[in-house]
């Protein structure tokens, strides 16, 4: 349970602000629904969604102290989609005038370090308040579109997600690597009957994804979404339309000097996981800090047919189509 910090010097309105937050916190994680966690004990179901405790804290305080700007540029997904990737693909097109391909920042630097996560900056006091960072900010979440406060509706989003049974796999596989220690494994088994239940961090899978697509629908120049499988099959094509949706076209020239391709080939799965930061560096979010190894698996598209039977497949498959049933979007054999 959080408490607030001692604050020796003289409170101010902000200091009283953020003590209320704590309070209203600790009410909350007294009051709301729990489930079994992935990575945590426990996962609290906060309106409509199912959190790690400390993610709760971090959308209340994001709520009442982030000021978006209508430069900035977000990234949003479901845990395990392809996250990754599509940072290192979004920061090597919109700053590919900066760096170069030989000595690229990508090499020295984890693409999870690239982006401010909004989710494990915004936890403590004082209060990140991003002013340091130059335009456009960069910023990635996993938070659902309708927990976003509606200031940052003036900002453009990249939404990816991901055929959800490949999402169970990969989440299972991460959430076991960085659970508490204290906590034994977290079988298969039970990941599985917790994913089709919604309760995984994040989730229902499906009300996440919906979040998006609707508003995508509703501001398309606003929102710009993709899925994983369309990536790994043309990738070069999504390339050319982060470029544009960020601002930033490819001119004739860059089409000339195949820049696209080279963004491609500097992000693609076998580069980016043989680089000696990705063996061998580490990604600080919050007190919780994660090898970037662990954020290279496997990337295939269809790797849940190695793990779950085919009544799993049915189960998962039966679950998603009712619950996308109107939204036009589907996944699988069926998209």
């Amino acid at each position: 349970m959080s408490t607030p910090p001692s604050l020796p010097r003289t409170e101010t309105k902000e200091d009283a602000d953020y003590i209320k937050i704590c309070e209203e916190y600790n009410y909350l994680i007294e009051t709301i629904p729990k489930g079994n966690g992935w990575r945590v004990k426990h996962l609290y179901n906060y309106n409509g969604f199912w959190l790690n405790p400390i993610y709760i804290k971090a959308n209340l305080l994001l709520h009442a102290y982030f000021k978006s700007h209508p430069t900035d540029i977000f990234l949003a997904s479901f845990m395990k989609s392809g996250t990754t990737w599509l940072k290192a693909l979004m920061i090597s097109t919109i700053n590919r005038h900066r760096y170069n391909f030989c000595d690229h920042h990508l090499h020295h630097h984890g693409p999870q370090t690239t982006f401010s996560f909004l989710e494990s900056e915004l936890h403590s006091y004082p209060i990140t308040d991003f002013t340091n960072m130059s335009a456009p900010r960069l910023f990635a979440t996993h938070f659902p579109r309708t927990l976003l406060p509606s200031s940052v509706t003036s900002c453009k989003f990249i939404y990816i997600c991901r055929d959800p049974k490949d999402v169970l796999i990969s989440k299972w596989f991460f959430m076991n690597k960085i659970r508490d220690k204290d906590l034994p494994p977290l079988s298969f088994a039970e990941a599985f009957e917790l994913f089709c239940k919604g309760i995984s961090d994040f989730g229902p899978f499906w009300e996440h994804v919906l979040s998006y697509r609707r508003a995508s629908l509703d501001a398309p120049d606003k929102i710009l979404f993709l899925k994983y499988e369309e990536v790994k099959e043309q990738p070069e094509v999504v390339v050319r339309k982060l470029a544009a949706f960020m601002g930033e076209p490819f001119t004739m020239e860059e089409d000339e000097e195949r820049v696209a391709e080279n963004i491609v080939n500097l992000c693609n799965f076998e580069n980016l996981s043989n680089l000696e930061v990705n063996k061998k560096g580490v990604t600080k979010f919050g007190k919780l800090v994660v090898d970037n190894r662990e954020f290279f698996r496997k990337g295939k598209i269809g790797d849940w047919k190695n793990y779950l039977t085919e009544e799993m497949k049915e189960r998962i498959d039966g679950i998603i189509h009712e619950k996308l049933k109107g939204s036009g979007l589907t996944f699988g054999e069926s998209a």
